[in-house]
């Protein structure tokens, strides 16, 4: 029996609600697929820091370490607005980015054909839209150095961000981008900003030998970050992979979420580099939605972001291909039977609650292995 080590951060806000709603179908997999679940709790974010003083502690850390995958829920909120920089609750977030050397960001945008209308998109445009931005995480401007804020001697202010790339952060990136365009529908498209920036230029150039070293069979095209959120937003299904820096990669992936209806439907995966004796890869899976605090502890947030993360888990982690698309499909059912939550129900529609679109999806996973 495979036996899977899963650490859930559920963090601040919404978090410990659709963090709940997983567990119950980490212990329904726990029957159902012959693999065994051991799971850990501990603290990230806000609530770390108000118990901790930290925004994730070393013992959490070294779990992390340890894990088969972390599943982790959001983090923030304005509680913790004035806490010191360094010990924000998105800190915590970074550092396991950083630590765990998770450099991937798999971020899956897919319109349901029963939320067509809740995108703020015409339906021709994004009914049966699947495509998947891939994120540098661990480089680019959120890491640069130096990173700094100091006072001029005339007074003022001066804020500085460093964007920094090097060659081998670009190539395996680009790798991973391609290596998923072949399981998918062969399009690369790779987004930087050549035209202004020389980390743009690299990124070009780097991508470029990628592909024609290793990857000449997938179709790839070159576009500036800023033309791609356009096209985004005027053609979205031209797309398959978009494979982008981590600035570009967070703005463009928000840009994404947007035509499926609601940030609360999308998954995400962030993933390490493959282990060569092991051949596993560290992982930490997390809903692309924050922490939204003017909702939390309500029982109205869509857990079907913070479920579809688990379902990447099943699959990138656990290796358990059939259980994570047996998950899809029971997402997808119940969406297409009307059941909707408050993000993504229209005017006049009855909206469901958290617990509530959880347990629908357990009954429909129960309903097609009956």
């Amino acid at each position: 029996m495979a036996s899977f080590n899963l650490l859930l951060l559920p963090g601040d806000g919404i978090g410990p609600e659709v963090m709940t709603e997983v567990e119950k179908l980490v212990r329904w997999f726990g029957k159902a697929s012959g693999a065994r679940f051991e799971t850990e709790r501990a603290l990230v974010g806000g609530s770390a820091y108000d118990a901790h003083g930290v925004a994730i502690t070393e013992d959490a850390m070294k779990l992390a370490l340890a894990s088969d995958a972390v599943l982790f829920g959001a983090v923030g909120g304005p509680k913790w607005d004035k806490v010191p920089y360094e010990h924000r609750p998105e800190a915590g977030l970074l550092r396991l980015r950083k630590d765990l050397g998770l450099f991937a960001n798999l971020r899956p945008a897919i319109c349901y054909p029963a939320l067509a209308d809740a995108s703020s998109l015409k339906r021709e445009l994004v009914e049966g839209l699947d495509i998947v931005i891939v994120r540098e995480l661990t480089g680019g401007v959120y890491f640069g150095e130096p990173k700094e804020m100091v006072t001029l001697e005339n007074g003022e202010k001066r804020a500085v961000d460093t964007q920094l790339y090097t060659t081998h952060e670009i190539d395996r990136i680009a790798r991973v981008a391609f290596d998923l365009a072949r399981k998918r529908r062969n399009k690369v498209a790779s987004a930087e900003k050549r035209n202004v920036m020389k980390t743009g230029v690299l990124w070009n150039e780097v991508v470029t030998r990628v592909h024609a070293e290793s990857f000449s069979d997938v179709q790839l095209e070159h576009v500036l970050a800023d033309n791609c959120a356009m096209q985004l937003v005027r053609n979205p299904k031209q797309y398959d992979v978009i494979v982008t820096d981590n600035l570009f990669g967070d703005i463009l992936s928000d840009v994404a979420a947007m035509l499926t209806g609601s940030l609360g439907m999308l998954p995400s995966a962030a993933l390490g580099a493959e282990d060569p004796t092991t051949g596993k890869r560290r992982a930490m899976y997390e809903p692309v939605h924050g922490s939204a605090p003017d909702i939390a502890g309500q029982g109205l947030a869509n857990p079907i972001a913070m479920i579809g993360s688990f379902g990447m888990a099943l699959r990138y982690s656990c290796g358990l291909v059939k259980e994570a698309d047996l998950l899809e499909k029971a997402i997808a059912n119940v969406l297409a039977s009307g059941l909707k939550t408050r993000d993504i129900a229209g005017p006049g529609t009855n909206a469901v609650g958290t617990t509530e679109m959880g347990d629908a999806v357990l009954r429909e996973l129960e309903r097609l292995t009956a």
